[in-house]
């Protein structure tokens, strides 16, 4: 995965002043597109969208310090006006294209290059299940994204499950774990900066259909899942296991991303500090 990363930075170098398709780009290198943007994005730490952006920026910023027209740079670069342009350059670098022009300002944001870095052989428990097709049954909200701590927004989302909504969401429950647990998707290209929002649903996993008007559904298809179990501080083992599926497991294991929901659940029995705790990836060779 390390080689491929390092092959859609030189093919994204290639087409900085043209149409970049990111769909050709990952047909080229034999992925999907969704496997794309978000292992890179986990690896990078910052969402391939924003790495292009940039990336074009830093070498616009280039062309006019060697003296070439406001005009020229911004379309070919891609912007449909002066207009654009000048405002995500400054947005970029703090000044106007023609304030760059004037006094030679130089500002840079280098190309990536990726590579293993071997930290003290931690092994990480996994196992891969084939989970047929079933519903995710419950209530959902787009929330801000957020990493580390209690997302407030979640919260108040698990707050507002009433009693009723946990009776019928109980009575429905016929798929493992039997609990409710947490799905998110639809995440916003700017994931990796905290910037974007995300769909996040608090369900139960069910073969039945829902004929409850409180309650929402989600299809999930059949797929094939890699479950990461662990155990400790919730829910601060939690986010560090989700870190490492994607900065660790991911680009070593040969398995690839498939565009589902990651579905998580935890069971709040005993002590805080030794909580149980599943994350589910859909996954393909």
């Amino acid at each position: 995965m390390i080689q491929k990363l390092n092959q859609l930075v030189d093919y994204i170098e290639e087409h900085l002043d043209e149409e970049l398709s990111l769909g050709e780009a990952a047909k080229i290198l034999g992925l999907s597109e969704y496997h794309l943007k978000r292992t890179f994005s986990f690896i990078a730490g910052v969402s391939l969208g924003e790495y292009i952006r940039n990336r074009r920026l830093a070498c616009a910023n280039r062309d006019l310090v060697e003296g070439q027209t406001v005009t020229a740079v911004a379309f070919n670069y891609g912007y449909q006006s002066l207009e654009g342009f000048s405002r995500a350059f400054r947005e970029w670098s703090g000044y106007l294209p023609s304030e760059v022009i004037k006094n030679k300002i130089q500002k840079s944001y280098p190309r990536l290059s990726f590579y293993v870095d071997v930290r003290g052989g931690v092994s990480m428990e996994f196992r891969i299940e084939q989970k047929n097709k079933f519903n995710l049954v419950g209530v959902k909200q787009e929330v801000p994204i957020q990493f580390e701590g209690k997302n407030e927004a979640i919260q108040k989302l698990v707050q507002s499950i009433t009693e009723e909504q946990k009776a019928e969401m109980h009575k429905l429950t016929d798929v493992y774990p039997y609990q409710v647990l947490n799905a998110s998707y639809d995440f916003d290209d700017g994931r990796m900066n905290e910037q974007g929002k995300l769909t996040h649903m608090i369900g139960i996993a069910t073969t039945k259909e829902n004929n409850y008007s409180d309650l929402q559904q989600t299809e999930i298809e059949e797929h094939t899942w890699a479950v990461f179990p662990n155990q400790g501080e919730f829910p601060r083992v939690l986010q560090e296991t989700w870190g490492k599926i994607y900065s660790e497991w991911l680009p070593t294991s040969g398995y690839k991303l498939v565009e589902a929901p990651e579905i998580s659940f935890t069971k709040f029995e005993g002590e805080k500090t030794e909580l149980y705790s599943e994350i589910w990836i859909a996954v393909s060779e």
